[in-house]
C-alpha cells in the first residue's frame, strides 16, 4: 500500500488556491444555500469501528448534485467576451446539468456532448434547462474528443469537467462549507472521478485543518485513476464498465494527478455490488436515494473503516440523480451493470 506522511496537504503541489475556493464561495453565495450536514446513527453502526459518520446532502443542491457548485463558479468567472459566446462540455450528466442551470440562472448559451446511452433523465433533465444536448460517442473519451472539435467550430469555451480551475475550485466550496458545518472531522472520504472535488479537499485542508485526511474511493469497473495513483503512471482512455456514471472516468488528468497522488491519504476500489449495496443502505437508513457515486463514498468508507477506528469521518451524498429503472432494479436487489449504446442495461438477479 501506498503511503504518506501524516500531514499530506502541507506538500501537495495545488492546481489552486484556498483564495480561489473563497472567491468561487462569493460568486456562489447568491445562488443557493448550503447543504445540509446530518448524522445518522444507523450508519455508525452499520460502518462500525467506533467511527461517527456524517453526511453531507450535496444531493440536496439544485440539480440534485455537487457538480452545480462547479458549473456556477465556472460560468460567473467567464469575462463578458467569452459568456457573449457561450460554454461547452462532455460529461455524463451531473457537471452538464450544473453548467446548464448556471447557464439559465446568468443567461449564457451551454452546450453539452454526452455518451449515447447517457442516462436518460439526466439528459433530459439538462435539456429542460435550456441547454443544447448532442449524444455523441460511445464513451466519455469519445464523447470529449467530439466536444472539442464543436468548441473549435463554434468558438465556445470548454469548460472541462476536471481540466478547469474554476471547476476545481467550485468542487473546493464543498470541504469549505462541510468543515465550518463540522469542524471536528477527521477525514473525508470521496467518491473519485476526475478529481475536483478531493482536489478542493485537499486545498481546503492544506489551508484550514492540516490533520485532515483525504481518502478517495473509485469503482473496480474503472480504476484508472485509483491505478495511477498506486503505480505512479499515468492513464488515458482506459474501459469503464460502471454503473455509477459519475465516477466513471479512464482517464488521470493534469491539473489533479499530482495533488491526487501527493496528496491522498488512502485511494481504494469497490466492487458494483458494494456500490449498489450502499445506495440501498443509504436509501434505508437517510431516505434520501444516491446515484452511484453518490453511494461510493459510504462503500468506500466501510473499506477503510478498519483504518479509521474511533474517528469522525465526513462521506459525501455527492448526486442524486439516479435514474427511476435502475433505482427500481437496485432496491430490489439487483445489480446494473455498464449502459451499452443503446441505452439498455443488464440486470443479474
Amino acid at each position: 500500500m501506498t503511503t504518506f506522511p501524516e500531514t499530506p496537504a502541507q506538500r501537495v503541489p495545488l492546481p489552486i488556491s484556498y483564495a480561489d475556493v473563497l472567491a468561487a464561495g462569493e460568486r456562489l453565495r447568491p445562488y443557493f444555500d448550503p447543504s445540509p450536514v446530518r448524522h445518522y446513527p444507523q450508519l455508525d453502526e452499520l460502518v462500525g469501528y467506533g467511527i461517527r459518520v456524517l453526511v453531507k446532502h450535496e444531493n440536496h443542491l439544485p440539480t440534485g448534485s455537487f457538480k452545480v457548485r462547479n458549473g456556477t463558479a465556472s460560468i460567473t468567472a467567464l469575462s463578458p467576451e467569452e459568456a457573449a459566446r457561450g460554454v461547452i462540455a462532455a460529461t455524463t450528466g451531473n457537471h452538464g446539468l450544473g453548467l446548464a442551470w448556471a447557464g439559465a440562472a446568468r443567461g449564457v448559451s451551454v452546450t453539452i456532448c454526452v455518451p449515447t446511452g447517457n442516462n436518460p433523465e439526466k439528459n433530459a433533465g439538462i435539456r429542460a434547462l435550456g441547454a443544447t444536448l448532442i449524444e455523441v460517442g460511445e464513451r466519455y473519451d469519445d464523447t470529449v474528443a467530439a466536444c472539442r472539435a464543436i468548441a473549435e467550430r463554434e468558438r465556445r469555451t470548454i469548460v472541462h469537467s476536471t481540466n478547469h480551475r474554476p471547476v476545481i475550485a467550485g468542487a473546493g466550496t464543498m470541504s469549505d462549507e462541510f468543515l465550518t458545518q463540522a469542524p471536528e472531522l477527521d477525514a473525508l472520504v470521496i467518491a473519485l472521478g476526475g478529481g475536483s472535488q478531493a482536489v478542493g479537499a485537499l486545498t481546503v485542508a492544506d489551508a484550514r485543518k492540516a490533520s485532515l485526511a483525504v481518502y478517495a474511493v473509485q469503482s473496480q469497473e474503472a480504476p484508472a485513476q485509483h491505478d495511477a495513483w498506486h503505480d505512479g503512471e499515468a492513464r488515458q482512455g482506459a474501459p469503464v464498465r460502471t454503473f455509477a456514471e459519475g465516477i466513471a472516468t479512464g482517464s488521470t488528468y493534469a491539473l489533479t494527478f499530482p495533488a491526487l497522488r501527493a496528496g491522498l491519504r488512502d485511494f481504494v476500489l469497490a466492487s458494483e455490488a458494494m456500490i449498489a449495496q450502499s445506495v440501498r443502505d443509504l436509501w434505508r437508513i437517510t431516505h434520501n436515494l444516491p446515484e452511484g457515486a453518490g453511494a461510493a463514498g459510504l462503500a468506500g468508507l466501510r473499506l477503510l473503516a478498519p483504518q479509521l477506528a474511533g474517528k469522525t469521518v465526513g462521506v459525501v451524498m455527492c448526486g442524486g440523480n439516479l435514474d427511476a429503472e435502475r433505482a427500481a432494479h437496485i432496491l430490489l436487489g439487483g445489480m446494473p451493470h455498464f449502459p451499452s449504446g443503446t441505452g439498455e442495461f443488464l440486470t443479474v438477479r
